[in-house]
């Protein structure tokens, strides 16, 4: 942990939606806005948050139920974690923000991009798609509805987090290490950062009610009828090439739900931790991409 010592982050906890979110940050200048994935936290944006913190003010939170932030019962559904999102770039004292979001992050990020535009200067995406767009695509593509197996194992009560606790270790590193296409992307080290975030109580009841929530039958209907409302402002994608977890069919067609300027980027021989084993990559495409005017 000797070179996270010496980063020059800050951690924080900020009360957003009635809440306590624990946050890192670095930086001075426009807001920029990392959102995680499951079932990662803060620290999956390790190699981004010192290369962005030269240009703007970056602010990376522990999302709702993970590691060091509140744990609640109820509120992982999209409409409350965009709201938690919405306070946080209140409570550093601004109006709007760019916004970057890996995996569930990413979901929320195009979710917040539909419903408060007038909230993001610019929407940046790794590895995720819109809610409405994974719903019926698990309905209508086998290999999508194959990858996602573990989306319907999450909704049995309570055996889930038992299975995992149990073999904790297994499971952390078969997701990251096994799951990853650049093994050397995840370290011993790293592994056990996650293992250990993991293990905090209550982290994965939390991680995993986003999944029960998007399944939950209202919810699907609500998604499946309601139609998506166009990105509006200026939009980047990243996606890893091998990604195991997410179809390639996922990006066919996704310059359509955007009317503003887009960019699709493939990165070859990654998956779906794309931020992680191909940061030179990702740090370069955020660069360019948050700081074009």
């Amino acid at each position: 942990m000797t070179a996270l010592a010496l980063s020059g982050w800050q951690h924080h906890f900020i009360e957003t939606n009635r809440i306590r979110l624990h946050c890192v940050t670095q930086g001075e200048g426009d807001l920029v806005l990392l959102l995680h994935g499951f079932p990662e936290f803060w620290y999956s944006w390790r190699y981004q948050i010192p290369v962005l913190a030269r240009y703007f003010k970056v602010v990376v939170p522990d999302l709702r139920g993970y590691n060091d932030s509140d744990k609640p019962a109820s509120g992982y559904d999209l409409d409350t974690l965009a709201a938690d999102v919405q306070g946080l770039i209140e409570s550093f004292g601004y109006t709007r923000a760019h916004i970057v979001g890996h995996d569930w992050g990413g979901a929320i990020a195009w979710y917040l991009a539909q419903k408060c535009p007038q909230s993001l200067n610019r929407l940046a995406i790794l590895s995720a798609v819109p809610v409405q767009r994974l719903l019926r695509e698990m309905v209508s593509n086998m290999d999508q509805l194959r990858r996602s197996w573990y989306m319907f194992a999450f909704q049995i009560p309570g055996l889930p987090e038992w299975v995992i606790q149990q073999n904790l270790g297994e499971f952390v590193r078969n997701l990251f290490r096994e799951q990853a296409i650049r093994k050397g992307a995840f370290s011993k080290e790293d592994t056990a950062i996650y293992q250990s975030a993991l293990a905090k109580p209550g982290v994965l009841s939390a991680a995993l009610n986003y999944y029960r929530q998007m399944l939950m039958p209202w919810n699907w209907v609500r998604e499946w009828n309601h139609a998506f409302q166009p990105i509006t402002v200026p939009t980047l994608v990243l996606w890893g090439e091998e990604d195991s977890l997410l179809s390639p069919h996922l990006t066919e067609g996704m310059d359509r739900l955007i009317m503003a300027p887009f960019k699709l980027r493939i990165i070859p021989h990654c998956g779906h931790w794309i931020q992680q084993e191909a940061p030179q990559t990702v740090n370069r495409e955020l660069l360019t991409f948050l700081r074009k005017r």
